[in-house]
């Protein structure tokens, strides 16, 4: 199967090069009630799998506008193999929601059966590298379409990885058929954790494969000896530089869809739109001509 070529269906059209908001439960009843003017959203997966208000107010809000699925819980990278009555729970949810994206992490996060509160880093291997390919091939296989896999934030390397991580997730793009979910913010804070050039990074990657972009806020933490770790989570406005790096991503890619992530002191509807109308400015821009982030430095 040509899953490059699959269709992406969802019930309110598909998602264009606009900028998107990621919904959380707190903003369900406002979305439903107000319906305010935002191009998409995009939900986590495995906040939809059970029962209850959640996929009912979903099957609601899908009515109005298109969506995307961002999953958290596959661990395309473990060792294990996928948890196959997991895998088939997100095929119900992609199967009853239609989104126009489905999206995962490149990253894994069980052992041993036991599920851990993180998205781990992999060791940049061949080893790994086959391990996320087959499992990508087997997630693609069991949805019937082509997925986004997106570039994690990390705060350590492993000694013995051997691929740079841009190298890394390109090839699954290239040996899997799947998209790359390009987290601008990933790509800084993990650039600047360990030292790498974040603009180089964006250039490695292919830019056919790039089918999303997040945008998110991070803190930053002073550690001994003067260094500085950048974590990222989710709790704040986009920062200037990560806003420059946008910009530099529209010259590489074109307008993509992009989102605002915001998963941790979840602020008002208001300030999400605001984060959106700046990305969706830097997209008119880029249409324009101009100066994707002329404010940013």
């Amino acid at each position: 199967m040509d899953v490059s070529a699959a269709p992406l269906p969802c019930a309110s059209g598909p998602i264009l090069a606009k900028a998107g908001i990621g919904l959380r439960f707190a903003h369900h009843r406002f979305v439903m009630e107000v319906r305010p003017d935002v191009a998409w959203f995009e939900v986590h997966t495995e906040n939809y799998i059970g029962g209850g208000f959640a996929p009912r107010h979903l099957d609601a809000i899908r009515r109005d506008y298109p969506l995307s699925l961002h999953g958290t819980g596959l661990s395309l990278g473990s060792a294990d193999g996928l948890d196959s009555t997991h895998l088939a729970r997100v095929r119900d949810v992609v199967e009853r929601i239609e989104p126009a994206l489905v999206s995962e992490h490149m990253s894994w996060s069980i052992s041993g059966g036991t599920y851990l509160a993180d998205l781990l880093p992999l060791p940049m291997t061949e080893e790994a590298l086959a391990i996320v390919c087959r499992h990508v091939e087997q997630v693609q296989t069991c949805l019937k379409r082509r997925i986004l896999i997106e570039n994690p934030s990390t705060y350590l390397r492993f000694r013995h990885s051997t691929i740079p991580e841009w190298e890394f997730l390109s090839a699954v793009a290239r040996r899997t058929g799947c998209g790359i979910l390009c987290d601008v913010n990933n790509i800084y804070v993990s650039a600047s954790n360990h030292g790498w050039d974040a603009v180089a990074y964006l250039a490695a990657l292919p830019p056919a494969s790039v089918g999303e972009i997040h945008l998110s806020g991070h803190s930053v933490r002073q550690l001994e000896q003067g260094r500085t770790l950048r974590i990222d989570d989710h709790g704040s406005r986009v920062a200037t530089k990560v806003w420059a790096l946008y910009g530099k991503a529209l010259e590489r890619f074109g307008p993509v869809p992009t989102l605002i992530e915001w998963d941790t002191d979840v602020p008002p509807f208001e300030i999400l739109m605001e984060e959106a109308a700046l990305a969706e400015a830097a997209l008119e821009r880029y249409r324009n001509d101009e100066p994707a982030c002329p404010h940013a430095v």
